[in-house]
């Protein structure tokens, strides 16, 4: 062993970035961790605000995901969008966990500084709405929450023009199986209603999944998206409930009564319900 500090240098690592991009230039570091500005001088609001902060950066990646996965699906690309909608799974996994370090916080240390969020709330996120809306849970009077700022009213209403990532998958189903056209022509601006003529579809495709492989393969991997997508709701009521119990949220909602509601919706509900008549 010897007493010689080891210089990176001596085996080519970069040390000089005078005039170059440096780590931090490329990731815009000086601007994220510099994002961080407490309204109190409690010690657990720091955790608060980085716990949703990169909550929306995962957000933003499942977005950037989920548009993607879409388009290509609308190709007949379905292979290279099952990697997407993978991703989109385990950015939720990620999510997911994230709530245990959250639960960390008790309800005293959350008293410190809740009445510095004043009205904000986690259910005021263009992008959590922005990724409900394009999976199929839609709901044009949630735009209202947005009105005041016109530029995400507008990726919103953007959104809600254009078919769900289920409307889609239906499109497919329906080269292969048919599928009520109630349903294919329905206003995708609202959310999504189980039919039974789609539920019967899915299940041809169940049936003889060696015939309609990729199919197959596309409902199991909405499926996973979904499961990972229901753990991500629970948590977050559990967590909530452990946080501040049955109080009114920041935002005015019901706070753990609504996010129970929330528990009940089903993004792909054929999918779910045809197991039990298979």
């Amino acid at each position: 062993m010897t007493d010689t500090p080891f210089d990176p240098a001596t085996d080519g690592a970069q040390m000089s970035f005078d005039g170059r991009m440096s780590y931090g230039d490329y990731l815009g570091l000086d601007a994220i961790l510099t994002a961080q500005h407490p309204l109190s001088d409690a010690h657990d609001e720091m955790l608060f605000i980085i716990q949703h902060q990169t909550s929306e950066l995962w957000m933003r990646l499942a977005l950037h995901e989920l548009g993607i996965a879409r388009s290509t699906l609308q190709k007949g690309a379905l292979r290279p969008a099952f990697k997407m909608l993978s991703r989109v799974a385990r950015i939720f996994e990620q999510l997911n966990s994230a709530w245990d370090v959250l639960r960390t916080m008790t309800p005293s240390d959350y008293s410190r500084f809740r009445d510095a969020l004043g009205q904000s709330s986690g259910f005021q996120s263009h992008q959590y709405r922005l990724i409900e809306f394009t999976l199929g849970n839609r709901n044009p009077a949630m735009l209202r929450p947005h009105a005041h700022r016109p530029d995400l009213t507008a990726l919103l209403e953007a959104e809600l023009a254009q078919p769900s990532l289920y409307d889609v998958a239906l499109r497919l189903l329906s080269e292969a199986q048919p599928v009520p056209e109630a349903v294919l022509g329905r206003d995708t601006r609202q959310a999504y209603a189980a039919h039974p003529g789609v539920a019967e579809a899915w299940a041809q495709v169940y049936r003889a999944p060696e015939q309609y492989w990729e199919l197959y393969e596309l409902a199991e991997k909405l499926v996973d998206l979904e499961d990972y997508f229901r753990r991500w709701r629970f948590n977050h009521v559990t967590t909530v409930e452990r946080v501040i119990g049955f109080k009114r949220g920041t935002g005015g909602t019901g706070g753990v009564s609504y996010l129970r509601r929330m528990l009940e919706v089903e993004l792909f509900p054929e999918l779910w319900h045809l197991r039990t008549d298979l």
